[in-house]
């Protein structure tokens, strides 16, 4: 795997991840992604060599609406694809009020919110575009991504205002045990 269309192709052969997609593109939503550990973990499962899938502690759909920035809205969505793909972990964000959560200026799209994650190999999305093809969105690339090292954006650098915030979900996050091959920097 070398490039964004490798990713792309990965995706788009597994049928676990294409229904994934499908069910969030059910939900019609502007501007929307599943993004983060949803292309990630799969990345860093094939360059492992794993042929079990490693369980995801949630699946991040994202998307960017600034005319309904109620988190009760997103609790709904989260219900709705509950019933489209039960037992899944879903997550859904609208990343028009996300940035108060973070403590960040406001984003004008759910590419900005993913290019403010704080580690660049999270900080990608998939999502079916307007010819119902599999579109990868990755602010920084991905050569981080597929080389497995783990690096915090600019904004999570140690010169960034939010480095303890990567640290910390550095140490929380384990991937490591996960995915043994992988450098983590500080």
């Amino acid at each position: 795997m070398k490039s964004g269309k490798d990713i792309v192709f990965l995706v788009e052969r597994d049928s676990w991840m294409l229904s994934v997609l499908q069910a969030a593109g059910q939900l019609n939503l502007p501007d929307w992604w599943i993004c983060a550990g949803f292309v990630r973990s799969k990345v860093w499962d094939v360059l492992h060599g794993y042929t079990i899938k490693t369980q995801l502690p949630d699946i991040d759909v994202i998307y960017f609406d600034k005319t309904n920035i109620q988190e009760d809205y997103e609790k709904e969505l989260e219900l709705r694809l509950g019933k489209i793909l039960p037992d899944l972990p879903w997550s859904v964000k609208n990343q028009a009020r996300m940035h108060k959560v973070n403590h960040m200026e406001p984003y004008s799209s759910s590419y900005e919110a993913m290019s403010n994650f704080p580690e660049t190999a999270t900080a990608l999305g998939v999502r079916f575009n307007e010819k119902g093809k599999v579109e990868l969105a990755a602010p920084w690339g991905v050569n981080d991504l597929l080389a497995l090292e783990v690096r915090p954006t600019p904004l999570f650098s140690k010169s960034g205002p939010y480095h303890q915030v990567y640290k910390d979900r550095r140490a929380k996050k384990g991937w490591d045990q996960t995915w043994p091959e992988i450098k983590i920097f500080s």
